[in-house]
Order: C-alpha cells, then structure tokens, then sequence
C-alpha cells in the first residue's frame, strides 16, 4: 500500500488472499516445515516446532520488528517485501528495480556501502528481510505457485 501511495505502484486491481488457506504450518513428511503464504510473523516465531528446531528463524522474526508489526506481517509479504533504497521511492531518480535499464543511483550515491555481498552492475538494493536472511541460512526453499 506504501507504495500505491507514493504512485511507483499502481495496480489495477487487488485481490484479498485471506480465505485460500495458506495460514498453517504443517510437517512434512522429509521432517522439515512447510509454512502457509498467509502464517503471520507473530505465530511462526512462536510455533513450537520453530523455536526447537529452526531457532534462527524465530530469533530472526522477533529482532526484525515490533510485535505490533509481526501480529500483521506473513511470511509472503516479509519475504516479497520491496527494498529500502531511497532512491527506489524517488521517481526522480533512475532505479533499474522500478524501471529495468534507467540506471542506478545508489551506485555511485551515499548509500553506495549498503550492499555487502550480492551486489551486481546493475543495482545495489538491499533486500530488507530478516526472515529471508535466516531461511536462506536454514537452506529453506520456498515454493511459488502461478495462478
């Protein structure tokens, strides 16, 4: 919505999710998780198999905000969330993020050092996931489906 409001987004239609039934986390029978879309933040940190065996994660889910946000946040839009970057939310800007083969700015910017590993020709952004950083540590995979 954050970014409807600033018109870098601008959807021509939305589509509310929350009856589809992607809000559990089931094991699986390999022994690991498999964690629903729609599993807020708040439930996953908590869930007891979580905190036993995949402690990273809930350490990395209660660190990276407040309970307010982690009783709205899910997993699909902490992982989906869009960079920080600046120079993302100016328009005024070229960000090869928002508009493939403008440039980028932050490249030779003040937030030039903000990107310590993973950085391309092409854009400097920073992914803002906690939780990415720890299932990517976990060796997770995440599964996406194309209606």
């Amino acid at each position: 919505l954050d970014l409807m409001k600033l018109e870098i987004e601008t959807p021509t239609h939305l589509i509310d999710i929350n009856g589809v039934g992607l809000d559990k986390i089931e094991s699986t029978p390999e022994g690991g998780l498999r964690i629903g879309a729609l599993v807020r933040n708040t439930d996953l940190a908590a869930h007891e198999t979580v905190r036993r065996d995949y402690g990273l994660l809930s350490r990395a889910l209660v660190a990276g905000a407040s309970g307010q946000l982690r009783n709205k946040a899910t997993t699909a839009g902490n992982l989906l969330q869009r960079t920080r970057c600046p120079y993302f939310y100016d328009p005024n800007q070229p960000c090869n993020k928002r508009q493939p083969g403008s440039g980028c700015s932050a490249i030779g910017g003040f937030s030039r050092q903000h990107a310590v590993v993973g950085v391309s020709d092409s854009c400097i952004a920073t992914h803002p996931s906690d939780m990415a950083i720890a299932m990517r540590a976990l060796d997770a995979a995440v599964e996406t489906v194309k209606a």
